[in-house]
């Protein structure tokens, strides 16, 4: 699985550039099949804790994929990533005495499922609070569970509808090599996406483009 951001076209809305891409797809043969909804939300290291154990503070960020609408992915920037069934939520409201919810930093990726022969792209628009931040590009390669076997396929598909904007090899795949991709992988690639637009909305508005 590769997951990527598309910047916003030029002169269009979030919401244009998104139906550019998925018109594309469409024109390629691709079906609609359903929606998905990847969401994440942060906890940073109660300050109690911090005082106590002289530990610095620590980002942990809760997310849910409905590709899994079973499991809770927790996950540390540079760290573990750990799968739960799906009560983990309700523990985190136990632990909140350790971890607290940066309940301003919700943000999740919303969208339309589409199949094509053997892949599997999903179209978000990533969203904080009302507004529109993003967008976001999955595409799997369903028969394939070795990341090093088929990215030059993927990579080549990615660019009969994406173009300038196909993105370079993930950095999970560098650790992967011919070991099996997991669900984990593609949740950590939805989390370093998520941070690089966090970022970009903290730049001043005078040098957004």
């Amino acid at each position: 699985v590769s997951v990527s951001q598309v910047p916003v076209a030029e002169g269009k809305s979030v919401q244009q550039t998104v139906e550019i891409l998925t018109r594309k797809l469409e024109v390629l043969g691709a079906e609609k099949q359903g929606t998905f909804c990847v969401d994440c939300e942060t906890y940073h290291t109660a300050a109690s804790t911090i005082g106590s154990q002289g530990q610095t503070g620590k980002l942990m960020y809760v997310m849910h994929n409905s590709e899994y609408p079973l499991s809770c992915f927790a996950l540390f920037e540079n760290g573990p990533c750990l799968i739960a069934d799906a009560n983990f939520d309700i523990l985190m409201v136990k632990l909140k005495g350790f971890f607290q919810n940066a309940k301003a930093n919700k943000i999740e990726s919303r969208g339309t499922r589409y199949q094509y022969c053997d892949f599997l792209v999903k179209v978000g628009t990533v969203t904080m609070g009302p507004s529109a931040r993003g967008i976001s590009v999955e595409v799997e390669y369903c028969p394939c569970v070795i990341a090093n076997d088929c990215w030059n396929l993927l990579m080549e598909f990615m660019q009969s509808f994406m173009g300038n904007h196909t993105p370079g090899i993930p950095s999970v795949f560098g650790s992967k090599h011919d070991s099996i991709y997991s669900p984990a992988d593609t949740m950590v690639q939805y989390m370093e996406l998520f941070n690089k637009i966090r970022k970009q909305q903290q730049v001043p508005v005078a040098g957004m483009r």
